[in-house]
């Protein structure tokens, strides 16, 4: 079974402010904490975002 527990847990932090960011920019409104009120779309696009953005970065570093 998957843990919860971070590798590096100063990295929550980091993550939760990416994941903000990412919700801004396509329209989504996050509050801290729970999120259960978002729909499938919602928080797909989020991931999304979020996956768009990591991608980027790492070509943008590879360059």
């Amino acid at each position: 079974m998957a843990s919860k527990k971070n590798v590096v847990p100063e990295a929550r932090a980091a993550l939760d402010k990416f994941k903000m960011e990412a919700a801004s920019e396509v329209g989504v409104n996050l509050k801290q904490g729970y999120n259960g009120d978002l729909t499938s779309k919602q928080a797909g696009s989020v991931g999304g975002q979020m996956v768009k953005k990591m991608i980027k970065a790492y070509e943008d570093g590879m360059k």
